[in-house]
């Protein structure tokens, strides 16, 4: 027993290292995307509302308008394209998947730009498993996950460990998502 022990602790030590990292990629991203529906993870969106006298109706120099009104509003560099939803209302396209609206008719328009948010956008890429290699890599580290667990039943020994309070923790660890389950499913 003594051996084991010795031999769990230097796994759970060094493969908790090793996967430090990883650790806080889920996690971050894990709580970002729990509260999605509170919020967007991967952009922040800052609307800006305007209003123009350019005429914006469908015609054969509604280009050079739009190009026009980007000047103002944004910068014609920006420009990818547009369209008429409705007859009403145009859409513009831009680059980094921002766009404009505008009431044609009326001339107010709003502008909606999409920024990624730093640190969390990455987290976030990383925790949808954007390719095979990293989803070797991830699964790697659900395996590290189960190493984990195991090796902790074998570290403190005595009324701190598995058979004294560690195994009520261990138990509550199990009951909490049966309950849930059980109650919400």
């Amino acid at each position: 027993m003594k051996i084991l022990r010795k031999w769990s602790r230097i796994l759970h030590r060094d493969i908790g290292y090793f996967f430090i990292g990883t650790t806080l990629i889920y996690a971050i991203s894990g709580i970002a995307l729990n509260h999605m529906s509170d919020w967007n993870p991967n952009y922040s969106v800052t609307i800006k509302n305007f209003n123009t006298d350019l005429n914006l109706k469908n015609s054969t120099n509604v280009k050079k308008n739009i190009l026009i009104l980007l000047d103002k509003v944004d910068s014609r560099k920006n420009y990818k394209k547009h369209y008429y939803p409705n007859n009403n209302k145009l859409k513009i396209f831009l680059k980094g998947g921002s766009s404009i609206v505008v009431n044609v008719n009326k001339g107010f328009g709003t502008a909606e730009y999409l920024r990624k948010r730093p640190l969390i956008f990455e987290t976030n890429y990383l925790h949808y498993n954007p390719n095979r290699i990293w989803t070797w890599f991830s699964d790697a580290f659900a395996v590290a996950l189960i190493l984990f667990a195991i090796t902790s039943f074998f570290m403190v020994k005595g009324k701190k460990g598995i058979t004294g309070r560690g195994g009520i923790y261990t138990a509550l660890g199990f009951l909490i998502p049966i309950l849930f389950l059980i109650f919400f499913m």
